[in-house]
């Protein structure tokens, strides 16, 4: 006979923890995206990212979590009531993976599961906001973000890990979200730029990163966060957690080597921006693969995702499409770098709910023939023509209505100014008089002639642009 339900203690406390590393990564975006950014839209590229906790949080809770996890209806969706917002889940028979035989699940209470997968929702949707910097309104953005996760995200994350399609039907496998998470979000921030078109003045003009400490720390947090968001995909605390968590670490200290070679081979100079972008692109490659893959394998593809996204940024140069960050040099190309990855070294050795949970093969190199990497590259496919397809429908759509590209004026003197009225870096003079110029609040000594100024020009009110 069955015990009666008991939460696991140890499990949800990772769940939770979890949890919180993910919902860091969203603010170590914005200060990534930030830091590449231009300064006069550093404020923007951050609001989009915290916009889309607060929207996509309360979607996810209403009807995202019933869409991507509940019963599933007809491989492409979860039943939307199963899990509605204005219901309440808080029984001791409330656990998630529950059922007659096993009334505990893995013992974490449904609240808890709920949580951990709103935040990979928030920062999918996120992820695609710096392929747009600088030219996108802040209106037409959360449009696009609610119609996105709703049509997109919610059904795709049903295909993946609710029972749909790609999990359920292909056996196709993703760890933690390299087709459901990047691969989805690099195609959408494709069409999306495509849509909009590119920002003035690119590519003749430079439009280099305003600053670069933000961007490594952007990307430390990222780091950081990421570990909650591999192993805590492995919902329980077991050597599997263990796995996906060594796997993070090698494959994304790799990709940084990776990165810098490549820079340090085409340009001479190994930069911070490499370094840090290459942590990114290790970062994702591993992703789908993190439970699935033995730490030498995980090491091998941290430097080929390094590499081969160093080289692939420069496409939309050659191709002239304006990603303004590189979230389809990143994203997409990593994405689809460590699923077809799983093709090739995926082993039950390492964790055998390969066969006996998704009924997937092993890899090429372990025995399993191609059909594996068939699959993978299947839900890739599938996923990337339905993400790109809808978000540039959905863009289209905003464009002609509401409007989603920024007026050229308003993109000339900048998107924070034009659209959220603030200014990420205030360089006014204080107190109007020379004294308290920037030069002297900084302690360096004023320029001649820089605190002086015309007595006509005293009632004149002080600019908030700053040049970008």
């Amino acid at each position: 006979m069955p015990e009666a339900p008991t939460i696991d203690g140890g499990n949800t406390v990772w769940l939770l923890v979890s949890t919180a590393l993910v919902l860091l990564m969203t603010p170590g975006l914005a200060l990534f995206y930030g830091g590449l950014n231009r300064s006069k839209g550093v404020l923007n590229m951050m609001m989009m990212s915290f916009s889309a906790i607060g929207l996509i949080s309360v979607l996810w809770w209403f009807y995202g979590f019933s869409v991507a996890f509940g019963t599933d209806v007809n491989g492409f969706w979860g039943d939307p009531g199963a899990y509605l917002g204005t219901k309440t889940f808080l029984a001791e028979t409330d656990l998630w993976g529950a059922t007659a035989e096993n009334p505990s699940g893995i013992g974490v209470p449904l609240y808890v599961f709920m949580a951990f997968q709103m935040v990979f929702a928030v920062i999918t949707v996120a992820l695609i906001s710096g392929a747009i910097s600088d030219r996108a309104k802040f209106g037409g953005w959360l449009l696009f973000a609610f119609g996105w996760a709703t049509l997109v995200y919610f059904p795709v994350a049903h295909w993946v890990w609710g029972g749909g399609i790609i999990g359920g039907d292909i056996h196709a496998l993703d760890f933690a979200g390299g087709t459901a998470v990047h691969i989805n979000a690099g195609a959408a921030a494709l069409a999306v730029a495509l849509v909009l078109g590119k920002r003035l003045g690119w590519p003749r003009e430079g439009m280099k990163p305003h600053n670069i400490p933000l961007v490594a720390l952007g990307a430390g947090l990222l780091w950081f966060g990421w570990f909650g968001f591999n192993a805590g995909s492995e919902l329980t605390v077991d050597s599997v957690a263990g796995l996906a968590f060594i796997n993070t670490q090698l494959a994304t200290a790799a990709a940084v080597l990776g990165w810098l070679a490549v820079e340090w081979i085409k340009d001479k100079k190994p930069t911070m921006v490499g370094a840090s972008s290459g942590a990114v692109a290790g970062l994702v490659a591993i992703t789908p693969a993190c439970g699935f893959i033995a730490p030498w394998a995980a090491v091998l593809l941290g430097i080929v995702a390094g590499a081969v996204c160093a080289l692939a940024i420069a496409l939309k140069y050659k191709l002239g499409y304006d990603d303004s960050l590189d979230v389809v040099g990143v994203h997409f190309v990593g994405g689809w770098i460590g699923s077809l990855w799983l093709g090739l070294f995926a082993t039950n050795s390492v964790n055998s709910a390969i066969t006996d949970v998704v009924g997937a093969s092993d890899g090429l190199f372990y025995g399993g023939g191609v059909t594996q990497l068939g699959r993978q590259a299947i839900a890739g496919l599938i996923v990337t023509v339905w993400s790109f397809g809808i978000a540039w429908l959905l863009a289209f759509a905003i464009e002609k209505t509401i409007g989603f590209r920024l007026k050229p004026e308003a993109e000339v003197e900048g998107i924070d100014l034009a659209e959220h009225a603030e200014s990420g870096y205030d360089l006014s003079v204080a107190g109007g008089s020379g004294g308290g110029s920037a030069f002297a609040l900084a302690g360096i000594g004023t320029p001649a002639g820089a605190g002086t100024k015309p007595a006509s020009d005293e009632s004149e009110p002080v600019s908030e642009k700053v040049a970008g």
